[in-house]
């Protein structure tokens, strides 16, 4: 059946809240009951099968699912043969490697001999061999922080986002071996069909990213400062300038990047800008 997409995502935890958010977002309706391990979206040809995160890549790679979303380092690890379509943005961690808080620590050929614990053998592998070190890899799931507490190993090398987790286990971070965010993973055969399906997915995801990276601006300002103003709201080809009822001022709009705004806003308040509102964008088409 070639005219619907099968979409795997995470049954549960923060990477199956954040996908099903975004999927909800680009305007599609489905059911995800408590328990459901499958469901089907009401406006718009895709089903959704919601599946243990290591499980994804090896359905998508066997076609049981078109696409997938995971963290890249589940996608990296398992080493599927899928084609990894979009980075998603989102929950953004890192694969570092902890040791017992007291440990001196040098460099990375410290490690040479010793043992560490981890659920992703692969990637410590080849970080390792890239590095020239030589150790043991203890491949054990879940639990690894508390490893070196209980002298199962000497090192540790685990999913980090904050790090509070290698603090409460009496560990210190001392290298980052990969950085991870959510990706869509993709089937290496769609037929044409799925792939005109996934084109239209992405054009939605593609709208409802650029409208978070961005927002919407209004000011007004003297007549005689649209000019330097508009320096910095290059806005999406340039500034809507509406004159106001009152002689000499006018409105400006424009569109500019979350990270822009905070450099320039400083800037544009000199130039003579006053009543600035900024607003969220729900959907931006590019």
């Amino acid at each position: 059946m070639d005219n619907i997409l099968r979409i795997a995502v995470q049954k549960s935890g923060r990477l199956s809240e954040d996908s099903l958010k975004l999927i909800k977002e680009c305007g599609i309706r489905f059911d995800n009951g408590a328990g459901k391990l499958k469901t089907a979206a009401t406006n718009f040809p895709a089903e959704f099968l919601f599946l243990r995160d290591d499980d994804i890549p090896g359905y998508v790679e066997d076609g049981v699912a078109h696409l997938g979303i995971v963290g890249e380092n589940v996608a990296v690890e398992t080493n599927r043969a899928v084609d990894t379509v979009h980075r998603l943005g989102f929950s953004k961690c890192r694969l570092s490697i902890g040791i017992l808080r007291g440990t001196e620590y040098t460099g990375v050929h410290d490690l040479a001999g010793k043992s560490i614990a981890t659920s992703y053998p692969r990637l410590l592998g080849q970080y390792l061999a890239d590095a020239g070190v030589s150790a043991q890899i203890h491949e054990i799931s879940g639990s690894v922080e508390i490893a070196p507490s209980i002298g199962l190993a000497d090192a540790v090398c685990d999913i980090v986002s904050s790090g509070s987790t290698l603090l409460s286990n009496g560990l210190k971070e001392v290298e980052v071996i990969f950085r991870s965010e959510a990706v869509m993973i993709a089937h290496q055969r769609l037929t044409p069909a799925q792939q005109e399906l996934l084109d239209q997915l992405l054009f939605r995801i593609n709208s409802v990213q650029a409208a978070k990276n961005n927002k919407y601006i209004l000011l007004n300002c003297p007549t005689s400062a649209v000019e330097e103003i508009s320096k910095y709201l290059p806005g999406m080809r340039s500034p809507t300038v509406m004159p106001l009822a009152t002689e000499g001022w006018c409105s400006v709009h424009s569109v500019i990047k979350e990270n822009d705004f905070w450099e320039n806003i400083e800037k544009i308040r000199q130039a003579g800008a006053e009543g600035i509102l900024v607003i969220p964008i729900e959907k931006m088409i590019m």
